[in-house]
């Protein structure tokens, strides 16, 4: 998937996430960080492409990809799996603990926000003919449907014609469905002190 469809994957499923779970108190700088670690989330897994949108936002991204992308394998290799999960999820939540000591912000709410799009990553990625390497090291690409033939190309004609479409109406869909409550939440963030 391009990145674009992975920035509004992330937040369809952050939007999926708070449609169904109780949301917590938040200050709007926690809110803002967590949209913001979202959109990063859902970019991150193709730290191990130097040709990936992440690179893009950082100064200096080229550089860094160089030095990344051999450490990691190449491209849809451990970050593109359940062992990438654990191990990017274990080593953000220890620097996000560590960063919590100096940020105003509620550094759980940004993780998981963060951790939402780094999975919607994968299983977007996940329809694509190449697939996911979902249990590195074992080297097996799983992908929907199972048949390659009928998965999206990156870039595609039908990424750009009915995933990207279908996130926007589907979140859409959901912010309607839900409306009483992300109103709540725009009201609570007005009003946190």
């Amino acid at each position: 998937m391009t990145g674009r469809t992975h920035d509004l994957a992330a937040f369809t499923a952050l939007t999926l996430y708070l449609s169904y779970q109780p949301i917590p108190q938040m200050s709007l700088a926690t809110a803002l960080a967590a949209v913001g670690a979202n959109m990063i989330g859902g970019l991150l897994p193709d730290i191990d492409d130097k040709n990936a949108d992440i690179w893009d936002k950082i100064r200096g991204g080229s550089l860094f990809s160089r030095i990344i992308k051999p450490l990691i394998g190449g491209h849809r290799m451990i970050s593109h799996s359940i062992l990438g999960i654990l191990l990017f999820g274990l080593i953000t939540d220890l620097l996000f603990k560590w960063a919590s000591m100096f940020i105003l912000v509620d550094m759980t709410i940004v993780w998981w926000s963060l951790m939402i799009g780094y999975i919607s990553h994968l299983v977007t990625d996940s329809l694509t003919v190449e697939g996911v390497p979902w249990l590195f090291p074992l080297p097996i690409r799983f992908g929907f449907p199972p048949l390659k033939k009928l998965r999206i190309k990156t870039g595609g004609i039908l990424e750009t014609a009915l995933i990207y479409p279908g996130l926007v109406i589907l979140n859409g869909y959901l912010i309607y469905l839900h409306y009483p409550k992300f109103l709540a939440l725009l009201k609570s963030l007005i009003s946190y002190s």
